[in-house]
């Protein structure tokens, strides 16, 4: 049996205001391409399908076309709700959706009903395990201490290994979740919502200990904990601190005896993501840019002083242009004295001037701006003396 693992579609997601529908949609295009050549067998999607809990009408749309299409593909869909998903919505008639072999998992006992799919070799065992906030499920079980996603999810496989002692037959499991192995301050992007009220809730490894295959999901990179558990990350880039990294998703094999080979299948990215630095002119004509132009920038510009209508210059030349931040390639250190001990004895037009170099990072006062300050200076003082 042939599964695509994939995960973290997150469709209706926005890019820097960016609507990011049509690209995920040529993405999810690709996927079903991959379907069709490789002749899979299960589409495994591991939480946070769509990217917040009220998805638009063209979220959904986009989502029915693909599952359309895989299913014309010639594969089935397992699919679990995650931490951006709304349970309630995503699974709105999954009954009738498993008729035709798209099984959408959202129920927060729904694991206990693996979706058994059989192939040469027999029976494979899905269990979809959805996204479950201990909050929220720990008043169906009294007598559980339910208080982390840890215990939580050691409460569910426990259920699952028993199942499949019972059952027989190969297994595959999907999980939403921060599992060891990742370090997640250093993973984690914008995008991946923190999954617990008091900080990261990591899962250890061992709690998955069991089935064939573990399909995880929420992390946005490629990751392999090892050769049976993995994520697939995001099939597209959300997050400029996602820059760089593949996406796509796992090709995995599974003969007679269990786990067979486990490929990766890399997917188009649509538009790159690129961090310019360097001063505004140097961004604007140097041509070793000219490769970015039609890229998501974020540009950092190490100008002194901050440049006027720095946005509007570089959309000039990357249209693509969403951020922008100034870091001044010399920061001036203001030292330890109070500004009143700065300011001690000086007269106004150099407190001005001093203050116009300390907010501009060591630039003071044009000679302009010299004679403009000593024109209003002038003024003030003779309103002053004729009041």
């Amino acid at each position: 049996m042939k599964i695509l693992h994939t995960s973290d579609w997150h469709i209706g997601r926005t890019f820097h205001t960016h609507s990011t529908l049509d690209h995920l949609g040529q993405v999810l295009a690709a996927l079903v391409q991959v379907v069709r050549e490789r002749q899979v067998d299960v589409v495994a999607v591991a939480g946070d399908v769509f990217d917040s809990a009220m998805p638009s009408k063209e979220s959904f749309t986009l989502l029915a076309s693909t599952l359309r299409d895989i299913k014309a593909a010639g594969a089935a869909v397992v699919m679990t709700s995650g931490n951006h998903d709304s349970a309630a919505r995503l699974g709105f008639q999954a009954e009738w959706t498993s008729l035709a072999g798209i099984h959408v998992i959202t129920r927060h006992d729904q694991y206990r009903e693996p979706v058994t799919i059989t192939d040469a070799h027999g029976p494979v065992h899905f269990y979809g395990i959805p996204y479950l906030e201990p909050v929220l499920i720990r008043h169906h079980y009294p007598d559980v201490v339910l208080k982390t996603h840890e215990q939580v999810l050691g409460f569910v496989m426990d259920q699952v290994r028993e199942d499949l002692a019972a059952r027989g037959g190969r297994s595959v499991v999907l999980s939403h979740c921060f599992a060891a192995g990742i370090a997640p301050a250093a993973e984690a992007s914008d995008v991946e919502r923190d999954i617990t009220a008091g900080g990261l809730d990591v899962v250890p490894l061992s709690v998955f200990d069991g089935p064939d295959y573990v399909a995880l999901g929420h992390i946005h990179g490629r990751s392999e904990l090892t050769e049976r558990a993995r994520y697939s990350g995001a099939p597209l880039h959300y997050s400029f601190g996602e820059a760089g990294k593949p996406r796509g998703g796992w090709l995995v094999e599974l003969n007679a005896d269990g786990l067979g080979p486990v490929e990766w299948i890399d997917l188009p990215v649509p538009r790159r993501l690129s961090e310019l630095r360097g001063p505004m002119d140097e961004l604007l004509g140097d041509e070793r840019f000219a490769d970015n132009e039609g890229d998501w920038v974020k540009a950092i510009v190490t100008d002194q002083v901050r440049p006027l209508d720095s946005m509007k210059k570089l959309q000039g030349r990357f249209p693509h242009c969403v951020m922008l931040e100034h870091r001044p390639a010399i920061v001036v250190d203001a030292g330890v004295a109070t500004y009143a001990e700065r300011i001690k004895e000086k007269s106004d037009p150099d407190i001005i001037a001093g203050f116009l170099e300390y907010v501009r990072n060591g630039e003071g006062p044009t000679e302009f701006e010299r004679e403009l300050i000593a024109e209003v200076l002038n003024e003030q003082g003779i309103r002053q003396a004729n009041a």
